[in-house]
């Protein structure tokens, strides 16, 4: 379910609040092979299948930095900022990649509040973001990133 928040003060009063889970999304060969293509990272346990299949992980995986970059779409579904002139991606305090994503997985965004402050023209956020993988555990990625967002 998405959040919706009108202006700073509405996101400012989410501080501490858990956003809830994004929906499910199937990591496919085709989306590896275009992240592949997109960043020059051709390493077989990504893109050769029959490979990946005899690897370490019994299937290829997605990128970690795929992985990363999902969270943004994912985000969309979980927090709507509406009543500012724009909003960025300031920037990620940490990262880590505690499991691998497998093709054919799903994943889903879960998120957190940590913090809104003012900086000059608007808001600088930090939120903590815990990629889950379908049936598993242990997450494929856990992130503190850093927003901003205009007025």
């Amino acid at each position: 379910m998405t959040t919706t928040v009108h202006g700073l003060d509405e996101l400012k009063a989410l501080v501490g609040r858990d956003l809830g889970v994004s929906e499910w999304l199937e990591i496919t060969q085709e989306r590896v092979n275009t992240f592949a293509d997109a960043t020059g990272d051709h390493q077989w346990i990504h893109v050769d299948v029959e490979r990946a299949a005899k690897g370490p992980f019994g299937a290829p995986i997605a990128h970690g930095y795929l992985t990363l970059s999902l969270v943004i779409p994912l985000f969309g579904d979980l927090l709507k900022v509406e009543g500012i002139r724009m909003g960025v991606n300031y920037g990620l305090e940490k990262v880590r990649f505690p499991s691998p994503v497998k093709v054919g997985s799903k994943i889903r965004l879960a998120a957190t509040v940590v913090s809104v402050e003012d900086v000059p023209g608007g808001t600088q956020s930090t939120f903590d973001f815990t990629v889950q993988i379908d049936g598993s555990e242990k997450p494929a990625c856990v992130a503190r990133t850093v927003y901003r967002q205009y007025t």
